[in-house]
């Protein structure tokens, strides 16, 4: 773990609500794909985001916040980037990083949690560019997936890369409709030969773990960060 302050270079709106805070640490970092970092807010007061980009990027941070004024939690980190331009941070948290091997890779993110499966995602790409990758992003509406076009020429140019948006309201939209988890599952035949990566709330990766274990998915092949705390 790494303790450091990062300079808020650029803060852009990606939705409604979903912010990208652009950050370049004082000092060259170190983290796996799909760790997180917490933003110190006080002595006793951090606060937990998955970080976006891929740790081949040693001099920068991106973040996905998703704040607004009735969350305070993350709508006062995304004020102090604002005011401060400066922010302390504990780099390479979590154990739920993508494992170095060759299964097949299945991302499964609600909201903002694609910003974990995102990380990944990138690095995959990266690294391992014949290892099949499968993205699910769920969302409440189409407009929430926020990276929609980038992720369909992503896929349209990387032939092991997957992507399939899952959305809850739907109209005017010819994708799938419904549970992002349950799109994944209807799709996947063989979950020995899959990982399978999970980002949202609580509740969302609870039946995701029931529900894939259900399935035959080993416990070892499921990985989380919020597998830690429930």
């Amino acid at each position: 773990m790494q303790h450091i302050q990062a300079d808020v270079t650029n803060i852009t709106s990606l939705s409604s609500f979903v912010y990208k805070i652009a950050l370049r640490p004082k000092v060259p970092i170190v983290f796996k794909a799909g760790q997180y970092l917490h933003v110190i807010m006080g002595d006793d007061d951090k606060r937990p985001f998955s970080i976006a980009n891929s740790p081949e990027q040693k001099n920068y941070l991106e973040l996905h916040i998703g704040a607004s004024a009735d969350n305070p939690y993350a709508y006062e980190v995304l004020t102090k980037a604002r005011e401060a331009k400066l922010l302390t941070l504990e780099v390479a948290l979590g154990e739920a990083f993508v494992r170095n091997n060759d299964k097949k890779i299945v991302l499964i993110a609600g909201g903002t949690g694609y910003s974990y499966t995102r990380s990944i995602l990138q690095y995959t790409l990266e690294k391992q560019p014949k290892r099949n990758v499968t993205l699910y992003w769920g969302a409440k509406n189409q407009d929430d997936l926020y990276e929609h076009k980038h992720l369909k020429s992503l896929a349209r140019s990387h032939a092991h890369f997957n992507y399939i948006p899952v959305v809850e309201n739907a109209e005017n939209w010819n994708g799938k409709i419904g549970l992002v988890h349950q799109a994944a599952l209807d799709d996947i035949d063989d979950l020995s030969a899959v990982e399978v990566y999970v980002a949202g709330r609580f509740e969302m990766a609870s039946v995701i773990r029931d529900d894939f274990t259900a399935k035959g998915l080993a416990a070892d092949q499921l990985f989380g960060d919020a597998y830690a705390f429930i």
